[in-house]
């Protein structure tokens, strides 16, 4: 029996390959991939099998953790104390992980960059003029170009306005915009986040928040509470590793390198000495579309099969009993007009994230046109035809299936093919709750 023993004490240091994946999730920016490939390949590293979940809406993944859907992604304390526990401004490190507890959620130690909001000058312009301060923008009257969020929130421009005594003269402008109007010279400064990879990208030098006016938005692991402490322990030894610097880097890697997330995650863990070995994790474009592209088509064609299998019955029974055919079209109709995202989230408490409640949320989408053509195809046709076929005795059934299904076959085979062009849209939506497809990145 010394064997069974042996086999016992393997298995009782083994025992998590044999447990469920962990489920690791991101939202749907370049940095968070990023992050969360990194807590994904440490889990590998360690002997874990993980699924990954990325793509998803901020709202949507925090309910899918504390709904068990998925064990870790990785969030900000700014984001979390401001959107998730509803405080006008931030709460501090304890205060935040005492109140995620009580919602079964653990916050870990943070990587060590701060992703906030900041203000940023030329790095010439800043030498030239000894810029290194937000309260130094008073020296002279620098224009700047800001995004209309930052404009309008009350933790942008209007308090830092006030804040710092600012009088200078600035313009609303999208984003992606405001790199090259000040790199072509007609902005002085711009509002940015801080770990964004276009600073490096457009040289720019980020000026110094004496007031520590902007909240901190520190990026850490956050995790179901029932998650193992050896799991969070090996989460942990990302903690104070990412600086701003080292994030700006690793996002520019993945914007302007064009190295996938998975190759950018391996080499920085290799960098720091956590894995021995780079190994080869290059993903090809085509492949990573070809993939993609499958998720999608599977989405779509589950979707169609599913609704041609409800709603061509259904229109027959409308059909023949017309009393019914008004409330239920009515019905299928308003399902038509809900917002595709809000019906995918609305899915979320029922069926959780993942396939199932995009493919039901798809298949919802799909009943109103192939129901409706399949009614109005049987109902307009000719009944001299119906009463041809009644006449050289068919029964009611023989003159469905052999006369009334194949002429109106053409627009029936018309509305599915709207419910097709409709789904094939609808599901880039889908990777929002996790579901893969085309709208994953």
């Amino acid at each position: 029996m010394s064997w069974l023993k042996a086999l016992l004490v393997v298995l009782s240091f083994t025992g998590h390959a044999f447990a469920k994946p962990i489920v690791v999730g991101s939202k749907k920016f370049t940095e968070s991939y990023i992050v969360s490939e990194i807590l994904a390949q440490l889990l590998e590293e360690s002997g874990y099998e993980v699924e990954r979940r990325y793509g998803m809406t901020g709202n949507v993944i925090f309910e899918a953790l504390i709904n068990d859907e998925i064990d870790a992604y990785v969030d900000y304390t700014g984001t979390i104390s401001q959107v998730y526990l509803k405080h006008h401004r931030e709460l501090p490190l304890e205060v935040i992980r005492t109140r995620l507890a009580e919602k079964g959620v653990a916050f870990l130690d943070p990587f060590g960059f701060n992703n906030t909001y900041a203000v940023a000058v030329l790095k010439g312009l800043a030498g030239k003029d000894q810029l290194a301060s937000i309260g130094a923008l008073k020296k002279k009257p620098y224009k700047g170009a800001l995004t209309y969020e930052f404009l309008e929130r009350e933790d942008g421009w209007p308090g830092l306005k006030k804040v710092y005594k600012l009088n200078n003269s600035v313009v609303g402008i999208e984003h992606s915009l405001a790199y090259e109007a000040i790199q072509q010279g007609k902005v002085d400064f711009i509002d940015v986040y801080s770990t964004d990879a276009k600073i490096q990208r457009f040289n720019l030098f980020i000026l110094k928040d004496d007031k520590k006016y902007f909240p901190s938005y520190l990026a850490a692991p956050v995790v179901r509470k029932k998650l193992s402490l050896e799991v969070r322990e090996v989460l942990n030894r990302t903690a104070g590793l990412i600086d701003d610097e080292t994030m700006i880097q690793l996002n520019s890697m993945v914007e302007y390198d064009k190295k996938s997330f998975a190759e950018v995650a391996r080499t920085f863990l290799a960098n720091q000495g956590i894995i021995k070995n780079v190994g080869e994790v290059k993903v090809s474009f085509w492949s990573k579309i070809f993939y993609q592209t499958r998720e999608h088509l599977f989405l779509t064609f589950l979707a169609i099969l599913l609704a041609v299998a409800v709603a061509v019955p259904l229109g027959v029974l409308l059909f023949r009993f017309q009393a019914l055919s008004k409330p239920i079209l009515v019905v299928a109709g308003l399902l038509q007009t809900i917002p595709s995202i809000a019906l995918l989230a609305f899915m979320i408490p029922f069926f959780g994230i993942g396939t199932k409640p995009a493919v039901i949320a798809l298949f919802l989408f799909s009943i109103l046109p192939i129901l409706r053509n399949t009614f109005a195809a049987l109902e307009n046709i000719d009944p001299k035809l119906t009463d041809a076929a009644q006449g050289i005795g068919l029964y009611p059934r023989e003159v469905l299936l052999s006369v009334q299904l194949p002429l109106a076959l053409p627009i029936i085979l018309t509305g599915i093919r709207t419910a097709a062009v409709i789904n094939v849209g609808t599901a880039t939506l889908a990777a929002f709750i996790g579901a893969g497809g085309l709208g994953e990145s």
